[in-house]
């Protein structure tokens, strides 16, 4: 195999791993330890473009930077794929879950496409609860099937 193919084999499994880390750290420490944190994501208390939740792209964000940077020094190893494949995952969390479901820029309103409309279903399903206690969905781009099921019954081809 060559080093260009395990390269984008690292990115891969760098993105799939993060909806694992991000599922996990939802449900255990943003609802949890760092409810303080994460609380106004579910109970409007500030207004304006910011939440005190965005603090989390930024913990997010810096294994991704190391990994780019550290890559970056030593000839672009390991490090950097996996750096690589953290920021584009952070890059998806952006688009689906800051712009597409909770409009925060008002561009993808409106789609028609099964995949978006499952995840935008389950992600209301976890806003629902407004406690830290209780919660369903706490993965972003892998939901429970009962919501594909769902957005079919409710639009058959």
């Amino acid at each position: 195999m060559t080093q260009y193919a395990i390269n984008i084999l690292i990115v891969i499994a760098a993105f799939i791993s993060m909806e694992c880390v991000a599922w996990l750290t939802h449900k255990y420490i943003m609802h949890g330890l760092c409810w303080m944190l994460h609380k106004d994501h579910h109970k409007k208390e500030t207004y304006g473009f910011l939440e005190r939740n965005d603090f989390f792209f930024l913990i997010f964000a810096l294994p991704g930077i190391a990994g780019l940077f550290i890559g970056m020094q030593y000839s672009y190893n390991a490090f950097f794929w996996i750096g690589l494949g953290i920021t584009l995952y952070g890059a998806a969390y952006f688009f689906i879950h800051d712009i597409f479901i909770h409009q925060r820029l008002k561009v993808f309103r409106n789609t028609n496409n099964f995949y978006l409309k499952a995840i935008r279903r389950a992600h209301k399903m976890h806003h629902k609860h407004l406690d830290k206690n209780e919660g369903e969905c706490f993965g972003m781009l892998w939901v429970p099937f009962k919501y594909f099921r769902e957005t079919k019954q409710k639009n058959p081809a």
